[in-house]
């Protein structure tokens, strides 16, 4: 029986059981919460956008020649590959051998680049007379670890290696990066929380294809090895880097990736995202579906596999990856290179995924057609291939997030507005995109529509509904004194804390406002409080709740909300870049609402949601002044916004707003704003342009 993935945001709840690259099963039923069905709509819809546009443009054999090179140079990008490390001395150094009838196996490491180290088996057939066809296998996530020392899922796949060798190949087989023998980390989003990763546009799965293509180059360094005759495969996580390497590196000449992929509608809209970590997924900047890296491999051999009842790698999205990538091949006249490999079973590495893969690389490689009479069987304990005795103390491996792709830094600060000017373009036109690429090329319109309006002791609470985006409508609440005079209007962004508080506040005077959207106890002592206040203050006041807040929020399951957020990161956006754009969409409702288009606008926001409004700030004519607090000092804290630490960081941010609104920030950290202050200082821009306060001044 068919197992089909349901939208876990929406339906009965998925939960990935065990390691990342295991199965999906369902768990309890828990009540929808008010965004849900939006967010499922919204994923969905996206999701189909940026599907229909995979290849979309590549109508003709002349359209793929004259796109493919950008493309590859395009997902060198999204995996952290361009412009491309240099290719440093490897230092390839065997340790020791180990010895059968049939093959030795040479137990080596190199180094992908300083200090970034790679453990691998290398199988050699015994009585080679000249060089000999070669196979990459690269492994998917099998944890061999025992009293906490870890062999490296090499010892789990050696059986692949063993059958190569036994067959005339010489075949290398290498550790990934989070189960090797250092083992590092491919969980940060997944379940370490460091979503800085976003922010630097930084993936494992760049690690893991870098330290591929390094594989090749030792590989092709063998007097063993034949290197016109490679080939690549592996399953599970090893499927995946697969796909990258031999999309990317063209001496990859016979490519085997086993359930190592799908669509976006499958990781996306069926919740497939939930059983894989983050060495899965490529940066996505460019927005592609999957079956656009699938096509660069071609006219090459691609034999994609996978099982009938693969719960992470369904078969329906295998399937349209499969016609999408044969299109390509068909238009290059190279279809009988291209295979289907469809077995019965789980997510497994059978026997029956195993016998058809060595046939395909007898085929393209060997030219030989014959049965395959060997299978593939293990011949080792673990400690038997084991490279380290001990781990050497210069590696990166276990913090390699810190430094393979690294941040632009602050450039120095400009001599003249002119400099300036062409800093801030640039700044500009590479924040548009690869920051908020997965902005609405064309919004549609606001359809502001009032909800409901009420009076309490002369202040008029009003709210507003409006469209920010496809699936995604907003409320705006609007406060003013009646027949008070009015100078500006203060748009105030709420976070989760601040809709909390705000929305027990306006409980106490306004308790049909929210058409029960206030769930805190009501705030008697705030709400006397702020009406005092807003009665002295001749601004009109707004609140915006971006999506996944107050009246739009989704599950509050802190392991659902973490897969909301890696979904948008698949989609090439973040959910802090898409409520930069609620905020800027708020304010042209706001201008709309009530005549106060003519009215000078400030924002007003605290805490990561704070950063979100100064970029707002940034894309929005007409903000006047920002008033901002504890913002962080970097990207790095907060808000995440995709590749931005490879543009610039929070203060050369502010810097750019402040040449033409008036910022007020209130700090505990003053002294980490220097560089916009030195700005303002060396351009002339005047003193009260930029304040920045010791917090509680």
């Amino acid at each position: 029986m068919r197992y089909h993935l349901i939208p876990s945001i929406l339906f009965p709840l998925l939960a990935t059981m065990g390691a990342p690259g295991g199965t999906v099963r369902p768990t309890t039923q828990l009540t929808p919460c008010p965004g849900d069905q939006m967010l499922a709509d919204y994923f969905r819809n996206e999701t189909a956008a940026v599907a229909g546009r995979c290849l979309a443009g590549v109508k003709t054999l002349d359209d793929w020649n004259e796109k493919k090179s950008e493309y590859r140079r395009q997902l060198q990008e999204m995996l952290g590959l361009y412009p491309k490390p240099p290719k440093s001395n490897l230092q390839p150094t065997t340790t020791s051998k180990t010895e059968s009838e049939q093959f030795t196996v040479e137990r080596l490491y190199f180094q992908s680049m300083p200090h970034l180290y790679v453990t691998g088996d290398l199988y050699l057939p015994k009585g080679l007379t000249k060089p000999a066809p070669a196979i990459l296998y690269v492994c998917g996530h099998s944890k061999i670890k025992e009293k906490n020392i870890s062999y490296g899922n090499k010892v789990g796949y050696q059986h692949h290696g063993e059958w190569f060798a036994r067959n005339g190949y010489v075949c290398l087989v290498i550790d990934s990066l989070e189960l090797g023998e250092i083992e590092g980390i491919h969980h940060g989003t997944y379940n370490l929380d460091m979503w800085w990763w976003q922010s630097r546009g930084y993936t494992p799965a760049g690690v893991e294809a870098w330290n591929g293509i390094r594989a090749l180059d030792y590989l092709c360094s063998r007097p063993e090895v034949d290197p016109t005759r490679i080939g690549m495969t592996g399953r599970s996580g090893g499927g995946a880097y697969t796909w990258y390497v031999a999309a990317l590196d063209d001496r990859v000449k016979v490519a085997a990736p086993i359930a190592g992929m799908t669509d976006l509608q499958n990781y996306v809209v069926d919740g497939c995202i939930e059983g894989h970590c983050d060495c899965m997924f490529m940066n996505n900047t460019y927005r592609w579906d999957y079956p656009q890296v699938a096509a660069l491999i071609s006219p090459r051999p691609l034999l994609i596999g996978n099982s009938d009842k693969d719960s992470i790698f369904p078969l329906d999205g295998v399937y349209r990856l499969h016609e999408q990538v044969r299109r390509i091949y068909t238009l290059q006249g190279a279809a009988k290179n291209l295979g289907l490999l469809i077995t019965e079973g789980p997510h497994k590495d059978t026997q029956d995924l195993q016998v058809p893969v060595f046939r395909w690389f007898n085929r393209f490689l060997k030219d030989e057609q014959g049965t395959v009479d060997k299978v593939a069987t293990k011949f080792f304990e673990p400690a038997q291939l084991k490279v380290f005795d001990r781990l050497p103390d210069d590696q990166i491996d276990t913090k390699i997030q810190e430094t393979f792709v690294p941040p632009a830094g602050l450039p120095p600060v400009p001599d003249s507005q002119d400099a300036w000017a062409r800093q801030r373009n640039r700044w500009m036109s590479e924040l548009r995109g690869k920051t908020f690429a997965g902005w609405p090329d064309a919004p549609p319109p606001l359809d502001l529509q009032p909800a409901r309006s009420v009076v309490h002791d002369g202040i008029r609470l009003s709210s507003f509904d409006f469209t920010a985006q496809h699936d995604v409508r907003l409320r705006l609440y609007v406060a003013q004194v009646e027949s008070a005079r009015t100078s500006h209007f203060v748009l105030k962004i709420l976070d989760d804390d601040g809709w909390a508080r705000w929305a027990a506040q306006m409980h106490v005077g306004f308790p049909s406002i929210g058409e029960g959207e206030a769930h805190s106890p009501a705030d008697v002592k705030g709400f006397d409080d702020w009406s005092r206040g807003i009665r002295s203050d001749p601004s009109i006041t707004a609140w915006i709740a971006p999506r996944g807040i107050g009246p739009t929020a989704w599950n509050p399951d802190p392991k659902k909300r973490t897969h909301v957020r890696r979904r948008f990161a698949l989609l090439g956006q973040t959910l802090d870049g898409m409520r930069v754009w609620d905020i800027r969409r708020a304010v042209a409702a706001l201008r709309l609402a009530g005549g106060m288009e003519k009215l000078p606008l400030w924002l007003e926001a605290s805490g990561p949601i704070g950063g979100d409004a100064l970029y707002a700030a940034l894309f929005e004519p007409g903000v006047v002044r920002l008033n901002l607090a504890n913002i962080p000092k970097s990207h790095r804290d907060g808000p995440d916004l995709l590749n931005v630490l490879q543009v610039l960081d929070m203060p050369a941010a502010v810097a750019m707003v402040a040449e033409r609104s008036e910022i007020h920030l209130n700090q505990t950290d003053p002294a980490s704003w220097d560089y916009p202050k030195t700005v303002a200082k060396q351009l002339g821009w005047s003193a009260g342009r930029l304040q920045i306060l010791q917090h509680g001044e």
